[in-house]
């Protein structure tokens, strides 16, 4: 067993017994550990270098979600190294299929969006918007969850999954992009089954 396989499982047993300092510290230090790691397999798979922060938020934020999931009897870093390798590839397909173009936006632009997307959302029953959030993977739906829903500000929102604000505000534009279009789906099957 490696010196970093016992310290980061004995963070995540440390986490469980509510120990959020050692938690803090665990998603610190993986951050900062797995990111040479990302930044080269971005690189080798022809990915935007701008993706590196956002898959090591989306591995973080999937660790973060999955933790109850992780068998204390069993190793830690093959249980991580799976969250990465699954993120990778996730974002690989992304990009295959958006082909999008990243775009920076003031925050006016940015209470736009938010705004248009409450505006979707009132028209949205509560089952249909669940719906609309599924689509969404985990990071994305957390940040959503977090800005948009719970009504935490993009710094704090950063701050919590040790990423930058670019980084979740990238997300969020992602993010209100699909929920736009698969709003946009829903009221085109809609109103086709009225007619």
């Amino acid at each position: 067993m490696t010196l970093k396989e016992e310290a980061w499982s004995a963070a995540m047993r440390a986490e469980r017994r509510g120990d959020a300092a050692s938690y803090e510290w665990l998603l610190g230090d993986i951050s900062a550990r797995l990111r040479p790691s990302v930044r080269g397999r971005v690189r080798q798979l022809g990915l935007p270098p701008d993706d590196v922060e956002d898959i090591l938020q989306e591995v973080l934020i999937g660790l973060h979600a999955m933790r109850r999931r992780w068998d204390e009897s069993r190793p830690f870093l093959p249980w991580l190294h799976a969250i990465l390798r699954y993120k990778l590839t996730d974002s690989v397909r992304r990009r295959a299929r958006e082909k999008r173009v990243r775009a920076d936006l003031s925050a006016e632009e940015w209470g736009d969006i938010v705004d248009e997307t409450a505006q979707t959302e009132d028209a949205l029953t509560k089952a249909a918007l669940e719906r609309a959030l599924s689509t969404l993977p985990a990071g994305q739906r957390h940040v959503i969850e977090a800005v948009a829903i719970d009504g935490t500000s993009v710094r704090e929102t950063a701050t919590e999954l040790r990423v930058s604000e670019g980084a979740i505000r990238m997300t969020m534009h992602r993010a209100l992009a699909r929920l736009a279009a698969f709003a946009e789906n829903a009221g085109n099957g809609h109103s086709r089954g009225r007619k």
